[in-house]
Order: structure tokens, then C-alpha cells, then sequence
């Protein structure tokens, strides 16, 4: 699991990267989860909220750049 402090730190493509990976690693979870089970269904839990935490940090960007335009 990431820490906010982690994700806070990386830029903004870095970002984006990483939530590519993570959503790929939730499909590949699903999968198997839904064809031979997995051996920690709590993973799925701990990929979605990374997801979440990334994406909260990448609107909260958005919204203050959009600030600075103003």
C-alpha cells in the first residue's frame, strides 16, 4: 500500500504511470479471483484505494492550477 506522503511527491506523469499499472493489477486480480480464486482477496482492496489516493491527488492539482490561472 502507498503512503499519501509518497504519492504527494511524485510528479504528475509519474502519476499517471502509476495508475495505469494499478489498473492493470486490479483487471489481473479480478481475474484471477474470478477464475481460480487468489490467495489474498484483500488485495484488491489495498489496489483500489492506491487508485482512489492517486486519483484524489491528481485532482487536487487540477484544481489548484486551475486556480493559478485565474
Amino acid at each position: 500500500m502507498m503512503k499519501i506522503n509518497k504519492i504527494r511527491e511524485m510528479s504528475s506523469p509519474d502519476l499517471e504511470k502509476e495508475l495505469g499499472e494499478l489498473k492493470t493489477e486490479l483487471f489481473k486480480l479480478k481475474f484471477s479471483l474470478a477464475t481460480n480464486g487468489l490467495d489474498n482477496p484483500m488485495k484488491i482492496k489495498e489496489v483500489k484505494k492506491d487508485i482512489a489516493k492517486i486519483n484524489t491527488v491528481l485532482t487536487e492539482r487540477k484544481i489548484a492550477s486551475k486556480k493559478g490561472e485565474n
